[in-house]
């Protein structure tokens, strides 16, 4: 039987890199349904969805809308289950799945929800995300029958990612899932490591009691950081709410930033072979890009954001990526982005040195930095503001880097302004040698603003 539907998505769920939103605000089972059917009809009859979810509370009637959506254009759904999202990209590559799709909020507050999508193993983001959205205002199917299997995969998964595992002396870590869908996966993982294991909210729960599951954001590590105060452990790793993001405190307490923590990944690799590639996005510190060029790779930079980042990989045949923000992405684990993963490869990196990790990120030449500022502004209005900002920029003949916002280079350090994917504002952040260097950096990019938005300037 025909079936002919039509139908609006709110304009404000189709991202960048996915679909988010607010549950039953924004985005409810409808979106999911008609989701499932785009995805459905675009792999064709008796083809296979990979399906798995978060542990958040909207998370399972969303899965159910969805796959029911899948099933009736006839292809067929492998419900993965309640897992964190590197599992779901691992199953795909495991059955061979045309497509999978990641129910989950990611690290946003427990009200969103949303849909990470993978196509023939590859990011379905950006155009394809809004050729979606299109379709759904008019589109028609044959409705039939496709098949639905359940399978659990946590035990392959953990299998492949502890394939080339190997600890050369005992190493005590803090772990902290705060309550995400890596909570399992991070349980089973502590007990196959040698050493001391504390475990911080392991059960996953969707209302997130503890604290919010996003470890870019220093106080989500606080508990780490006093598990390794009080007991002296040699480092601690957090994960954000689906598992692909990694957070890392070091045996002095001290958070280590995303592209220092990259570094460290990428020297361990650049120590066995010289002849590769390492990407890093475009807000990460100077230091990692002129580091791996001294130790001999070649560095790249990336637009920020995990899909750019996984096409840009295959693109450059790259052996590591990392964004500031805690994704980490190997090539020998399929190129996705995956925490728990980045954890073990740095749990051994640990264990066949006679270094502290304190001292590894004591090696990286000093620098002063702002942290990543988020400054509000609407949607309609920041990607226009930031390209206003780069043309006077390009006319004062500054050393630009434009694939993603605006990086200016100078002698001393660089700014940094990107209109925000996830959410209506724009990023700021600043580097410099010296702190007085840094200051200058901060009014640059101040005036810089300030030329096309004085109130926004001010507000940092």
């Amino acid at each position: 039987m025909l079936k002919k539907v039509k139908y609006r998505f709110h304009e404000s769920i189709i991202r960048s890199y996915d679909i988010r939103g607010v549950y039953d605000n924004t985005l409810d089972c409808k979106d999911a349904r008609v989701i499932g059917n785009l995805l459905g009809i675009k792999i064709g009859e008796k083809k296979t969805i990979n399906v798995g979810y978060d542990g958040r509370n909207s998370s399972v009637p969303l899965k159910k809308s969805l796959i029911n959506g899948i099933l009736e254009t006839g292809a067929n759904v492998c419900e993965i289950g309640l897992v964190p999202t590197p599992l779901l990209y691992y199953s795909c590559v495991h059955n061979n799945a045309d497509a999978g799709i990641m129910i989950t909020g990611s690290h946003n507050p427990k009200d969103y929800n949303g849909f990470k999508i993978i196509y023939k193993k590859m990011p379905f983001y950006g155009e394809d995300l809004k050729k979606i959205a299109k379709e759904a205002v008019d589109y028609e199917f044959d409705q039939k029958k496709g098949k639905k299997q359940k399978i659990d995969l946590q035990e392959n998964y953990i299998s492949n990612i502890l394939k080339d595992f190997n600890q050369e002396k005992k190493i005590n870590v803090v772990w902290d899932a705060g309550n995400g869908s890596a909570g399992n996966v991070m349980t089973a993982l502590s007990q196959r490591i040698s050493g001391s294991q504390k475990l911080l909210f392991n059960k996953i729960d969707g209302d997130f009691p503890n604290h919010h599951p996003d470890p870019s954001d220093p106080k989500n590590l606080l508990f780490c950081q006093n598990e390794i105060k009080k007991n002296k452990f040699d480092l601690g790793i957090a994960f954000d709410g689906d598992g692909d993001r990694i957070g890392v405190v070091d045996d002095k307490s001290r958070i280590i930033p995303g592209d220092i923590l990259l570094l460290i990944l990428a020297k361990d690799l650049i120590e066995k072979n010289k002849n590769i590639s390492i990407i890093g996005d475009v807000k990460c510190s100077q230091v990692l890009f002129d580091e791996v060029k001294r130790y001999g790779a070649k560095p790249i930079i990336s637009q920020t954001g995990h899909s750019h980042v996984k096409v840009n990989m295959k693109i450059q045949n790259a052996e590591l990526a990392g964004e500031m923000s805690g994704h980490i992405f190997y090539k020998k684990n399929y190129g996705f982005d995956d925490a728990l993963f980045a954890s073990l490869e740095l749990i051994k990196i640990l264990s066949s040195s006679k270094k502290k990790l304190s001292e590894m990120v004591d090696e990286a030449p000093k620098v002063f930095n702002t942290p990543e500022i988020r400054i509000e502004c609407d949607d309609d209005k920041k990607f226009k503001l930031i390209d206003m900002i780069s043309k006077e920029q390009k006319k004062l003949k500054k050393n630009i880097i434009d694939i993603d916002g605006l990086r200016v280079s100078s002698k001393n350090g660089w700014w940094l302004l990107r209109a925000s994917n996830t959410q209506p504002g724009i990023v700021l952040r600043c580097e410099a040698k010296t702190p007085e260097e840094l200051n200058k950096q901060i009014f640059a990019v101040k005036k810089a603003i300030e030329e096309f938005d004085p109130s926004l300037s001010k507000k940092f």
